[in-house]
C-alpha cells in the first residue's frame, strides 16, 4: 500500500436510508445520490411497471420500491441508480463460495460489492435488511457499512472472502457492482 494517506468517504446510518449511504460510500461521494434522487428513481420504477399495483391509502407511505418516511429502498432502486453511473449489478450465486469472486482482477471490471444482510434491532423486535458497501480503494478493501463508526479495513482478499462467506451463510446477498464494458 502507498505511504500516502487516502481519505475514505464514509456516511453513517440515518433512519433506514442505508441504501443511500451504501451508494454514496460505494461511489465515494457525498451526493452521488440524494434522498430526492432515489425517490425519483423509485417513482419512475412504479410508472414504468406494466403491472401497476392498485392504489390504497397505505400507498402514500408503503410504496412498491421504498418507504416514504424511513427510506428503506429495494434492489430495483439500487440497480437503476447504479445504471445511471454506468455500473451493472451481478447477483452472486449463493450456492458458490466467495472464492469464485475475482477480487484481485483488474480495476476496470469489479467496481465494488454491495451486501444486503438480515438485521435485528431493538432487542430483536424489529427484523429487516441492511445495505452495506465494500470497495477496493488504493489496493485495499474497505467495509463501508454505514452502521460502523469508521470504515473497516480488510487485511487481504482472503479476509474479504471469509467475510463474504460469513454473510452468505447467514442469509445475506452479495451483489457485484461491475463497470460497464464498452
Amino acid at each position: 500500500m502507498d505511504c500516502e494517506k487516502i481519505e475514505i468517504y464514509h456516511e453513517k446510518q440515518k433512519l433506514q436510508f442505508c441504501l443511500l449511504h451504501a451508494l454514496n460510500n460505494l461511489l465515494q461521494h457525498q451526493e452521488a445520490f440524494t434522498r430526492a434522487r432515489l425517490n425519483e428513481i423509485a417513482e419512475k420504477l412504479v410508472l414504468d411497471d406494466p403491472s401497476k399495483q392498485t392504489w390504497t391509502p397505505l400507498s402514500i407511505v408503503f410504496k412498491p420500491h421504498h418507504n416514504s418516511f424511513t427510506g428503506n429502498y429495494d434492489i430495483n432502486v439500487l440497480i437503476a441508480a447504479l445504471e445511471e453511473k454506468d455500473k451493472t449489478v451481478v447477483w452472486h450465486d449463493r450456492r458458490n463460495a466467495a472464492s469464485t469472486i475475482d477480487l484481485d482482477g483488474p480495476d476496470d471490471s469489479l467496481f465494488g460489492i454491495v451486501l444486503n444482510v438480515p438485521v435485528r434491532r431493538y432487542a430483536g423486535l424489529w427484523k429487516s435488511r441492511h445495505w452495506i458497501a465494500m470497495r477496493k480503494i488504493g489496493g485495499v478493501w474497505y467495509n463501508l457499512d454505514s452502521d460502523l463508526s469508521k470504515p473497516g479495513i480488510f487485511e487481504d482478499t482472503e479476509e474479504v472472502r471469509g467475510f463474504l462467506d460469513f454473510v452468505i451463510s447467514h442469509g445475506g446477498e452479495v451483489l457485484l457492482v461491475m463497470n460497464k464494458k464498452e
